[in-house]
């Protein structure tokens, strides 16, 4: 009788827990991934053209046997169990809320109607039961969390295995998924990324060879490739967070004088796993703030313009423009200018930080639930271990300190790439000679600020004291 193996955020052979499993089982399988239609949060544009590729390379890397399908997962686990005979099902865990809900209720479901259910952790470092403080609560603080991280084992990293694949002659061709643009605007990924496995694996040896030994000072400069790009790779499992770790202690354990950013670069995954650990815990945390007194936070009411120049790159502070434009291009923004934008968006602007959400949720190849509202909620100051309601990023002073020859601007906001350097970051204060030898017309040639800085982030000041008054 065949078995079945689940794919999910997991489209790898290495390290794959479910696959693993299934293949030691010495039962003919049938490995199935289903576009699930019924969940919310359906996958973004962006991941949507990542989660394309990924699958080709994937069921190329299956000799062609891996069988999609598309609908409400649970339904159709239900009726391939029913129709294949199947007899063992296999999968890993995801930790969504409604995924959780779901999957648990089709386990019990095919327990009952004897069929074997195995379930493993295939995504994060640590299961997120397995981690509390010494309350037995879940960890509300980031420190603390990491501390209590490092101090339980870490399981081994699994061979590559393939199981004896069979195809199921109902499954769907890739494109009857409908995961591309129907309208052509993704030329800007293919030139940045390739996704699948063997793509993940030289991200993390290039990651090792180029970045890792100046990590600790790299990652926060947005011209250099400093961070190691292995996100949208972890997220839909291309490779592990087991494997990863493990590939770098190796590292380290060969050339000790990478400790020291070795564990900068750990502690940057632990906050992936932070946040996906919050997010079980914390079923609400996509759309409501975990700080309550923040449901009254006065937010402005008419922002749709401001919003719009936000999305568009067109906001007139160029740190702000050169990451939005690099984000519609690439599917991608740097950790530091993530931050800075947020701030820009949901303290100076006021504009719920759920609409930023939606926003990067959309655009980002590597947009994960878990991150991407912990780290909105981060920077809105009303998650866990939230950024300070006072640190509002100032655009001009970030950028000269982080993009300190413009660099970065230049690449992505090129109306200003002939701007003096001096000026590269606050183009309004540049003389009407320099703005004209750089054929820069402020407002027409690139906009003016949107925005007061200063005015905004006394407003900005006013609104968190007020809550956090009444918190």
């Amino acid at each position: 009788m065949p078995a079945l193996v689940w794919m999910r955020n997991d489209l790898r052979l290495t390290d794959n827990p479910a696959l693993y499993a299934a293949a030691k089982s010495g039962m003919p399988v049938y490995v199935v991934y289903i576009h699930d239609t019924a969940q919310p949060w359906a996958v973004g544009g962006a991941s949507k053209w990542w989660l394309h590729h990924s699958l080709h390379a994937f069921t190329h890397a299956l000799g062609g046997n891996l069988n999609l399908y598309i609908g409400d997962s649970a339904e159709v686990i239900r009726n391939l169990v029913k129709r294949l005979g199947v007899t063992h099902l296999y999968w890993n865990r995801t930790y969504e809320p409604a995924a959780i809900q779901r999957d648990t209720s089709l386990k019990a479901t095919l327990r009952q109607q004897g069929v074997q259910v195995e379930s493993f952790n295939g995504s994060l470092l640590q299961e997120p039961c397995d981690v509390r403080n010494k309350s037995g609560e879940p960890f509300k603080v980031f420190t603390p969390f990491w501390r209590a991280l490092q101090t339980l084992p870490m399981r081994t990293s699994l061979p590559t295995c393939q199981p004896t694949c069979l195809r199921d002659n109902k499954a769907l061709p890739l494109d009857a998924l409908d995961l591309l643009p129907r309208i052509k605007w993704d030329s800007g990924l293919a030139q940045h990324w390739q996704a699948g496995e063997a793509a993940a694996d030289d991200r993390l040896e290039a990651f090792i060879a180029n970045t890792l030994p100046r990590y600790a000072d790299s990652r926060d400069l947005p011209a250099v490739q400093g961070t190691s790009r292995l996100s949208p790779h972890l997220h839909f499992g291309e490779i592990s967070p087991i494997r990863v770790w493990h590939r770098i202690k190796q590292e380290v354990e060969k050339s000790p004088n990478f400790g020291q950013q070795a564990d900068k670069f750990f502690s940057e995954l632990a906050w992936r796993e932070f946040s996906a650990h919050l997010l079980t815990h914390t079923p609400s945390l996509p759309d409501t703030p975990l700080r309550t007194e923040f449901a009254a936070f006065p937010w402005q009411a008419d922002y749709a313009e401001n919003l719009t120049r936000w999305q568009r790159g067109q906001t007139g502070f160029p740190i702000i423009d050169a990451g939005m434009r690099e984000l519609w291009h690439t599917g991608y923004m740097h950790n530091r200018v993530r931050m800075l934008v947020a701030s820009m968006l949901v303290k100076n602007m006021l504009i719920p930080w759920q609409e930023g959400e939606k926003w990067f949720w959309d655009t980002l190849v590597d947009a994960d639930l878990a991150n991407n509202s912990a780290s909105w909620q981060w920077v809105a100051g009303c998650g866990a271990d939230a950024a300070p309601y006072f640190r509002i990023f100032n655009p001009v002073l970030q950028g000269q300190k982080f993009d300190p020859d413009g660099t970065y601007v230049r690449r992505w906001v090129p109306e200003l790439a002939k701007l003096d350097t001096r000026y590269i970051h606050a183009p309004w204060e540049a003389p009407k000679d320099i703005l004209l030898q750089a054929g820069i017309m402020p407002g027409t040639t690139y906009p003016r600020p949107c925005i007061d800085l200063k005015a905004t982030r006394d407003r900005a000041l006013a609104a968190f004291a007020k809550i956090r008054k009444a918190g």
